[in-house]
């Protein structure tokens, strides 16, 4: 059977733990729009109006469709565990792979809690009225967030075999919430009309707050990337990547900017909340149509389908430090597997506790709302950073003189790494200018270049300091030779 088939892990260079290849060509796709299509983005984006549909029109052009390119050509070319942090490793060395790897899983111990926290916003809503007011209650949201992640980290120690059904799930409650979200703005448009013209898609006369809604929108859209992270769990990568990709990839666009369109048309900009803002949207447009009803198991599938970003996301990220561990750049007990479920537990742990201290420290300076947003522009910088390691290698592969074909020719391949190496570096410079729901620039701008700074010095101790260790066994191992 397919799912017992073996792999070991490429990148450690003895005998690698043995992990599961569990991954089929649906549970790709599904995993690739839970983890691309995050509705938790929407309202911190549609919040600063109808201009932000240009922006989701050019990064789905200029970014998106270059990091499909990107990644199944690196994923040809590179198969394995590991992901960006293989592929940056390959073309520019050891320090930059593990850059590239380390940035992209500390990004997650910042969006992972903005989940949580974002599940929290919606699930209230389920449990019936007088409850929204629990969003705002720091108490409840952290506790609710921590009791969330802890579930999480257990079902995918247990497993992909148990934690794809998660990302499954997720992704059906992600498409019943988006067509409930969209099919109301849809009726409601139709019936009663809108008061959104022209002039609310036109550059505001103050763009500050829109300039950081592009660096959120291309943080929105990654994620095709992530089943390459888990390269060798999946069935037959090589065959059923590709068409995959493309699948996750259209759907997801589809959704994000159906899903702008009706938040636009059903709520005004300025009574957008950044964590209720989809669930404000359905609570208005159903009184409207008279079928109030739906708010609440709207609010629980939309759960659902945050439950299921929280894993993906998860599962994914951990994947790189227990990769590092195993190459030694990181202490080696990050790449322990579990002896009976053959997963990377000793990564999701630390990944989980680091996530949870993230939180606490956050909610003990600022409200729930300005939290979210901080962890979400922070998350935005170090996540892009691995694109601009995957673009960059596109060109240097497009510029190899004795430059072989594998999946795409030298102009798509150049096309695709220019295109999106601007756009990711756009992204990431503005990202530091603060959103509407920031109280204090000063400590905003503290925390971004603060934080920036002190993950990506992280990354450099780690990597000298394990280095050295691996450097010293390599020399003993051929002295003993």
């Amino acid at each position: 059977m397919p799912n017992e088939v073996i792999a070991p892990s490429t990148p450690a260079e003895k005998e690698a733990p043995r992990l599961r290849r569990v991954l089929g060509r649906w549970d790709l796709v599904l995993l690739f729009v839970v983890a691309v299509f995050n509705l938790n983005v929407v309202p911190s984006i549609a919040a600063n109006g109808g201009v932000t549909v240009w922006l989701w029109i050019i990064s789905l052009v200029l970014f998106f469709w270059p990091q499909g390119i990107a990644v199944i050509e690196l994923a040809q070319r590179y198969p394995g565990e590991g992901g960006v942090y293989l592929w940056a490793k390959k073309q520019f060395g050891d320090f930059h792979g593990f850059l590239s790897g380390w940035c992209y899983w500390t990004n997650n111990m910042m969006y992972v809690p903005t989940i949580m926290l974002y599940f929290v916003g919606v699930s209230v809503f389920a449990l019936g009225q007088g409850h929204q007011a629990l969003a705002d209650n720091k108490i409840f949201a952290l506790t609710a967030s921590i009791i969330l992640l802890a579930v999480l980290v257990v079902l995918n120690i247990i497993g992909l075999g148990v934690g794809k059904w998660i990302n499954n799930i997720g992704a059906i409650g992600t498409f019943v919430a988006a067509a409930v979200l969209i099919g109301l703005g849809a009726t409601v448009w139709l019936r009663f009309g809108t008061d959104v013209t022209f002039a609310d898609f036109q550059i505001p006369a103050n763009p500050r707050f829109v300039l950081n809604s592009f660096g959120v929108i291309c943080f929105g859209l990654v994620g095709l990337e992530l089943a390459s992270v888990m390269g060798d769990e999946i069935e037959n990568p090589r065959r059923i990547l590709p068409g995959a990709v493309a699948w996750g990839g259209v759907l997801s666009g589809l959704l994000y900017i159906g899903a702008t369109l009706t938040l636009l048309i059903a709520v005004s900009k300025q009574d957008i909340s950044v964590l209720q803002g989809i669930v404000q949207a359905v609570s208005h447009m159903g009184s409207r149509v008279n079928a109030v009803w739906i708010i609440a198991p709207f609010a629980f599938m939309l759960s659902i389908s945050i439950a299921g970003i929280g894993s993906a996301w998860l599962a994914g990220s951990a994947r790189i430090p227990f990769v590092a561990g195993l190459d030694s750049y990181m202490p080696s007990w990050l790449g322990k597997v579990h002896p009976s479920y053959s997963t990377p537990y000793a990564a999701l742990i630390v990944h989980a506790a680091v996530s949870m201290i993230l939180v606490i420290v956050n909610f003990t300076a600022a409200g729930v709302q300005e939290t979210f947003q901080k962890l979400l522009s922070l998350a935005v910088v170090l996540q892009l950073v691995p694109f601009l390691y995957m673009f960059a290698a596109l060109l240097k592969i497009a510029a190899q003189p004795s430059f072989t074909k594998v999946q795409y020719g030298k102009p798509i391949l150049f096309f695709s790494g220019a295109s999106g190496l601007v756009t990711t570096t756009m992204g990431i410079a503005l990202a530091f200018f603060p959103a509407a729901q920031i109280t204090s620039i000063l400590s905003y701008e503290i925390w971004m270049f603060g934080g920036t700074l002190l993950f990506v010095g992280l990354a450099a101790f780690f990597f000298f300091v394990y280095g050295r260790r691996k450097a010293a066994r390599k020399l003993d191992e051929v002295i003993a030779a």
